[in-house]
């Protein structure tokens, strides 16, 4: 299969190639698209076909949930079997943006959408070139990260087509996306609200909104995202602390490691500081070190508050912690 390249400017939607990319998946192909997270591989939630077409392309288990991204809150009705009055007063907050909610679905939804689960993770995403696409296809699309299973997330078209070139059938470049890590997943549908995977959306944003929100929860497995292996290069990857610089130059001498993280070292290292700079850079970083064949990375651990739950989630996952 020859993947086609579309190029559009989410500042101005050349409608043309958002429809010829609608086009695809309404015949039941995958079109991957940008979002403000990282890069979606999307295809027609309706289609238990499509479903497993996603799964085959990424080498995605298929008891892995798919995330369904709709256009406005007003849809959600139309795939959840109950909305509670969370899910209103959390979008007029958060939506569009990276928050998924996990309810309760309607048969419309194929169980292969769904992991076999009975429940729906459904989302608005905050990118203008997303929500056309979603609006040109004319339902809503399962579209889990545009990477292989169990690499790192992409954030720019080249990173999808490093994994999927020739394993689908189209990917929209617009661009890096500017949030760099996935949706905070909230489930809804089994008693109180709980964060089934930290995201873009902290837990200290939500609370005020769910002042009975738990922050973990039994029903992980209802989350897209928190089952298997995620986010890895090929490298080894160590997270680190607590190191005075002297120390920390040795260590990684004797690792032959590159450092990623805020202290500025001798050694070869990549500068980092901050959540929101870990998050929009992390996986490309990760990627980019692949390619240039390094063998071991260590990554400075960051402060879990806010966005930095998120990010350590996901570095944990990296290094093989969770």
């Amino acid at each position: 299969m020859q993947t086609q390249t579309f190029h559009i400017t989410p500042s101005n939607i050349d409608q043309v190639q958002i429809d010829q990319a609608a086009a695809l998946i309404k015949a039941g192909e995958l079109v991957s698209f940008p979002t403000e997270t990282v890069y979606g591989l999307g295809g027609n939630a309706l289609s238990s076909a499509s479903a497993e077409k996603i799964y085959a392309a990424k080498g995605r288990p298929s008891d892995n949930p798919l995330i369904l991204h709709v256009a406005n809150v007003d849809e959600v009705a139309n795939y959840a079997a109950e909305v509670p009055d969370e899910v209103y007063a959390l979008a007029k907050a958060f939506w569009p943006g990276p928050l998924t909610v996990v309810l309760k679905k309607k048969d419309i939804i194929p169980d292969e959408s769904t992991g076999g689960l009975d429940t729906v993770a459904i989302r608005v995403p905050d990118h203008p070139i997303a929500l056309a696409l979603i609006q040109a296809a004319g339902c809503p699309l399962a579209a889990p990260s545009a990477n292989l299973s169990g690499k790192p997330s992409p954030t720019t078209a080249e990173h999808v087509l490093e994994d999927l070139n020739g394993r689908i059938a189209g990917v929209i470049d617009g661009g890096p996306t500017y949030i760099g890590l996935e949706s905070t997943v909230l489930d809804l549908a089994h008693g109180a609200p709980a964060i089934l995977r930290h995201g873009g959306i902290s837990a200290e944003q939500l609370k005020t909104h769910l002042p009975n929100l738990k922050t973990s929860n039994e029903n992980a497995a209802h989350s897209p995202g928190t089952r298997y292996r995620h986010y890895s290069p090929n490298a080894n990857v160590s997270l680190i602390s607590d190191f005075a610089s002297a120390e920390l130059r040795t260590w990684l001498e004797e690792k032959q490691a590159v450092y990623i993280g805020p202290q500025e070292l001798g050694n070869p290292h990549i500068q980092l500081s901050g959540a929101e700079a870990y998050a929009q850079n992390i996986f490309a970083l990760l990627r980019q070190l692949d390619q240039r064949g390094v063998q071991h990375i260590a990554i400075e651990s960051i402060d879990e508050s806010g966005l930095g739950r998120a990010v350590m989630d996901r570095l944990r996952r990296a290094a093989g912690l969770s």
